[in-house]
């Protein structure tokens, strides 16, 4: 690495376009007049004075001064006498002679809370991957052609008290058992307050020190990869803390946040929200992402709260936002940021992935940034879920006035490249667990949760669950404690694991249900319409045309025989229920009067079935 700053570098941070900011500001190791010394660099155009101040200078303002690079705005500075683990912080004088002392954007760690100081960290920490193949298969990979079973994971509940090191034996033997294809983290990045679950970051270039170091982690992905396992991360790039020691008025003025509060606050969540004209401002958040896809491998992020990021009212009240400069609502330059985010990560790490928790029908998110879309390749369906666990959690009685719930999705099923997510949000605040949201009794609650799963599974798109719901945790999800793995003592919740894993099994065994997710191609309603029984039954169909005949009864009311339309002559053979698994095979479509393929199954109470047709 180059001693001084390189004015490219410099420059091109400054264009917005320094997909790399994190090996130019920071603290990095460097050769200095022929001796190994640190280098810090940080931005803070409107500081009077800034210095490096820590546990080796005795915290002295005076003792290691920084000097302008040019007109830049960036500072930097040479520190012999530092060494890994040291911390330290920037003292930026303000032009009001204010003196804020303020952690280090680009610190690769940090201290955990209460502390606020960063650490010096060597980014090349000596950990050797071992995940190449993995890596050159992933770049080729088509996810949409592709099973994506997700198990989404809140690291410090799923069992209290494990570190990365743990996580690397325990969670993945655990995920990989359970036949999951991904693991998702909740935000692993730095954050002062727990209760935020990670959402309110201040070291968003430290993996958070509650869990072990930044080599750790990269250990933890690296397991990951060995047995087959996708890493999501999630990525919080719409708003920060008001934290002393954060981004809030980093010297002294609105810097990395709008200076208008109409536009610069977030008052729901107490927090700043980027302001994305800033070139700067761009250059640190997408080289955020390309850090952690460049350093820790993980195979994509899930940027939350899009909405919030591309319309400038949300949540607020008329009067409370400013227009732009056309007058509408739309964040012009969040919009560009997005465009911009995804065709750098497609480009430099291809088969990576962008996932968009974005709740709204802002249109072509998952399309081309080329064809004007934002360029993500998969958007949480929030429409389906919310319709689904509204539906689900209704008495079964008054379920058939409420068929469209859970139909209408198919209307725009195929208008983006969707994941079907029961996530963390699904299970917490007085929502409920998702066992405890079914109606009926405690058999039937389990009963009916099978169903949710089969249902979610069969329609198309990708999949994502929560941890604790894949054995029915009845309390919701709290992120203070481990999840209540005491419940697989009993039979009904051992058996909900043992079905979900053979779900999971089935699933990405099964390319009907995930090759053509995102046509009509793939999917074809054969009953619809029976609001009546509370009966859905389609097909789903792979590249080759192999099916699979998907029913649905959500009523405790087993019908028998039940009659099913069919597109074509078939044999069928019952692979997966979850009521029983009678041994079925053989049933053939037979014809009416008028020529009609028909199929008369039985529908327990309750029960998902799929049945594989064959000529």
């Amino acid at each position: 690495m180059d001693q001084n700053l390189r004015e490219t570098d410099l420059y091109l941070w400054g264009e917005g376009t320094n997909t790399y900011a994190y090996l130019t500001l920071g603290c990095h190791r460097v050769k200095h007049n022929g001796y190994d010394m640190y280098r810090f660099a940080v931005w803070a155009p409107n500081a009077e004075a800034v210095s490096v101040v820590g546990n080796f200078n005795q915290w002295n303002t005076e003792a290691d001064p920084m000097t302008p690079c040019g007109s830049t705005g960036v500072w930097q500075c040479f520190i012999g006498i530092v060494s890994a683990g040291d911390i330290y912080k920037f003292a930026i004088r303000t032009k009001s002679g204010e003196m804020l002392y303020k952690a280090d954007p680009f610190a690769f760690r940090s201290q955990m809370r209460p502390n606020t100081a960063s650490e010096i960290w060597d980014l090349q920490d000596g950990y050797e991957w071992q995940d190449a193949e993995y890596m050159k298969a992933l770049a080729v990979k088509d996810s949409h052609t592709s099973p994506m079973c997700i198990y989404e994971v809140h690291p410090g509940s799923w069992i209290e008290g494990l570190d990365f090191e743990a996580m690397a034996e325990r969670l993945v033997k655990y995920v990989s058992s359970m036949g999951y294809t991904h693991i998702e983290l909740m935000p692993v990045s730095e954050y002062p307050l727990d209760d935020s679950w990670g959402y309110q970051v201040t070291g968003y270039y430290s993996i958070t020190s509650r869990y072990g170091t930044p080599a750790q982690f990269k250990a933890l992905v690296d397991a990951c990869h060995k047995a087959g396992i996708g890493v999501i991360v999630d990525w919080v790039p719409a708003h920060f803390t008001r934290d002393a020691q954060g981004l809030r008025r980093f010297d002294g003025t609105a810097l990395y946040e709008h200076p208008d509060p109409r536009r610069g606050e977030q008052p729901r969540w107490g927090t700043m929200l980027f302001n994305y004209e800033m070139n700067e401002v761009r250059s640190f958040l997408i080289s955020n992402a390309v850090f952690l896809m460049k350093e820790f491998h993980v195979d994509g992020i899930r940027v939350d709260a899009v909405s919030c990021m591309l319309y400038l009212d949300y949540d607020r009240e008329e009067g409370q936002w400013l227009p732009n400069i056309y007058g509408g609502n739309e964040n012009l330059g969040a919009i560009e940021f997005l465009r911009r985010l995804s065709d750098v990560i497609h480009e430099e790490f291809p088969g990576r992935l962008l996932f968009a928790e974005e709740s709204t029908a802002f249109a072509g998110i998952t399309a081309p940034t080329q064809w004007g879309g934002l360029g993500f390749d998969y958007k949480w369906n929030m429409g389906w879920m919310n319709d689904t666990l509204d539906y689900i959690s209704r008495d079964s009685v008054y379920r058939k006035y409420h068929h469209n719930q859970i139909t209408f999705s198919m209307c725009y099923a195929f208008s983006e490249h969707y994941l079907l997510p029961l996530s963390h949000d699904e299970v917490v605040h007085g929502k409920k667990s998702l066992i405890n949201r079914m109606p009926g009794e405690y058999v039937d609650k389990f009963r009916q949760l099978r169903l949710l799963y089969m249902y979610q599974y069969a329609h198309p798109g990708k999949k994502l669950t929560f941890m604790g719901n894949e054995f029915g945790q009845f309390i919701e999800w709290n992120f203070r404690q481990s999840l209540d793995w005491l419940l697989l003592e009993y039979p009904a919740h051992s058996e909900m694991q043992e079905f979900v894993a053979q779900l999971n099994k089935f699933y990405t065994s099964t390319p009907a249900l995930y090759q053509q997710d995102d046509s009509w191609e793939g999917f074809q309603w054969m009953q619809v319409d029976d609001a009546a029984h509370s009966v859905l039954a389609f097909v789903r169909r792979d590249a080759k045309g192999r099916e699979l005949l998907c029913a649905f009864n959500f009523t405790p009311v087993e019908h028998y025989p039940y009659r099913i339309p069919m597109a074509r002559k078939a044999t069928m053979d019952q692979v997966l229920s979850n009521v029983d698994m009678r041994d079925i095979k053989g049933i053939e479509t037979e014809e009416d009067e008028d020529g009609n393929c028909y199929v008369d199954i039985m529908l327990s109470p309750y029960e998902a079935v799929y049945y594989c047709l064959s000529e």
